[in-house]
């Protein structure tokens, strides 16, 4: 039996919670204000589409497909990115609450986290080279054996970065976040 394939429609106001998705492939589809809290969505392939104020907090993404996706203004609670299928993965974030979520061993090359909260976001093993984080919150965010060369923190806060467990060769930091990178040495950097 094949799955369905949908394509260019907007979706506004759905209780998937109650109700949920059809599983299949959607391209270039809409998703506006739509709940789509403790729902699974996995296997889902998800190409080209756009989630405005969603709700996805806690969503199964399990060989979830998530091809050129932007997410605007979505509440995103502890979400398993680490879990979608990794071909072609490419996601972009604005004004998303990402906390608790996982990108473990993710490939985010170039990807663009604006506006966000990220509070204690798992980017251990990401490579995350040439992403950009521009006003986010990264409190308690894990940076472990991550790639952020050419990354872009300067107008994030609140990180702590250990340069010596992550690769960071020409990654850029506003001069008040460099304490960031110094927080392992329980130092006092004053103003």
């Amino acid at each position: 039996m094949t799955e369905p394939y949908i394509y260019d429609k907007t979706y506004e106001r759905n209780e998937f919670s109650q109700i949920p998705l059809t599983k299949g492939e959607y391209e270039n589809c809409i998703f506006k204000n739509c709940n789509f809290a403790d729902t699974d969505l996995s296997e889902f392939k998800f190409t080209e589409c756009e989630f405005n104020g969603c709700n996805l907090s806690m969503a199964k993404l399990n060989k979830t497909a998530l091809r050129d996706i932007k997410f605007k203004d979505c509440k995103m609670l502890g979400l398993r990115f680490d879990m979608c299928n990794a071909f072609g993965l490419s996601v972009s974030f604005d004004g998303c609450q990402l906390n608790h979520s996982s990108f473990y061993k993710t490939k985010l090359k170039k990807t663009v986290f604006k506006n966000s909260q990220l509070l204690e976001t798992d980017f251990a093993a990401c490579d995350l080279t040439s992403a950009v984080f521009e006003n986010c919150d990264l409190t308690r965010a894990s940076f472990e054996n991550t790639n952020l060369e050419k990354a872009d923190f300067r107008a994030s806060y609140n990180y702590s970065i250990d340069p010596e467990m992550n690769r960071i060769k020409k990654a850029q930091f506003s001069m008040s976040g460099v304490s960031g990178l110094l927080d392992k040495y329980d130092i006092r950097i004053e103003k």
